[in-house]
């Protein structure tokens, strides 16, 4: 494949796949299933690629699993609990262990990129726990490169996993414990804090870190989305944006939810290279709870802009059925990978 710049990457994504969506809602009209289609050599997307005078990007329009050793699929609803035993004192420990890795995954079809990631997976775990909880991770480095681990949240200053505090950088085959209380309660994240900073972001090493509150939120079909992009050409631009690392893959593989039922998303923006990430629902509103340190939503709407490292969690339900489209409000952003359906079923 020759090189894959981003004004490339618009013609072999965005125009067919934009084409191919467009077909889909035709055809769906006429009651197929678009998944199914998406899968097919000879349904849209191939009759997309064609139509826009491109060779097809890749056979199909998604990516195996089994190549990445991860399922965006799974990963959308993957909540790591961590191992949990009762101290003396009444408290719950609660703990987890996380290794950096040097790997290669593919970010869109036929697309490699050679990344770093945290136990393998691109964002790494999901990490829970309830608000006063004590918390201990162990990080293990089995990659080249140094790294560390830096949460979010209110803690001690040895334990904020940058260079020259604390533990600082850890070096390959070296390993740390950081120990903290989980305060305060809401939706977090992590990330390598080792420089250059945007290059340890970038190729993979971070995740979602959430703190229930005490005052459990009500039940809901909760969804983890963590925005991010690659740039497979390291021109500090991204030629791929994706939600949970592989473009499109939510268009092919819809999130199914049930007509009716409470939705929330814990969506987290870790997108290098661009200084503002979005999110919009089709056809719908959602309550919005910046950061989810307060239980009382800031507004009600349909589209939220969020800067790096900015989070929130959203709150919604689908009166009626159908596939309901979302994206980044930020048209090359969707075009470019950021782009999903709700499958919305009785």
């Amino acid at each position: 494949m020759s090189r894959l710049t981003r004004r490339r990457a618009l013609c072999l994504l965005g125009g067919p796949v934009l084409a191919g969506a467009g077909l889909g809602f035709v055809r769906e009209a006429a009651g197929e299933d678009h998944a199914h289609m998406a899968d097919t050599a000879d349904g849209p997307v191939h009759e997309a690629h064609e139509a826009a005078g491109h060779a097809g990007f890749a056979g199909s329009g998604v990516v195996d699993p089994a190549v990445n050793g991860f399922d965006p699929s799974a990963m959308v609803r993957d909540f790591d609990w961590g191992k949990t035993r009762r101290l003396a004192s009444g408290r719950v420990l609660r703990e987890w262990e996380l290794v950096a890795v040097d790997k290669e995954f593919q970010v869109a079809p036929g697309v490699s990129y050679a990344g770093w990631a945290y136990n393998g997976r691109v964002p790494g775990p999901t990490l829970r726990a309830r608000e006063g909880d004590l918390l201990r991770i162990r990080f293990a480095n089995a990659s080249a490169h140094p790294h560390t681990i830096h949460f979010h949240g209110i803690h001690p200053a040895f334990m904020d996993g940058i260079p020259g505090i604390g533990a600082g950088l850890i070096g390959t085959g070296g390993s740390t414990v950081y120990e903290f209380d989980a305060h305060p309660f809401g939706l977090h994240l992590y990330h390598c804090h080792a420089g250059p900073l945007s290059a340890h972001i970038a190729k993979g090493l971070y995740g979602a870190f959430i703190v229930d509150p005490k005052r459990a939120r009500p039940e809901a079909d909760e969804l983890v989305m963590v925005m991010n992009g690659f740039d497979t050409n390291f021109d500090q631009a991204n030629e791929i944006y994706a939600v949970n690392t592989v473009g499109f893959h939510y268009l092919y593989r819809p999130v199914v939810v049930e007509r009716g039922a409470p939705v929330r998303i814990y969506l987290v923006n870790i997108l290098e290279f661009d200084a503002v990430n979005s999110f919009h629902i089709h056809a719908n509103f959602f309550h919005y709870y910046p950061t989810g340190t307060s239980l009382t939503p800031a507004e009600y709407t349909d589209t939220i802009a969020q800067v790096q490292g900015q989070r929130g969690i959203l709150e919604l339900a689908f009166p009626h059925e159908g596939k309901y489209m979302f994206h980044a409000h930020k048209t090359e952003f969707a075009e470019l990978g950021w782009m999903g359906f709700f499958d919305v079923r009785s």
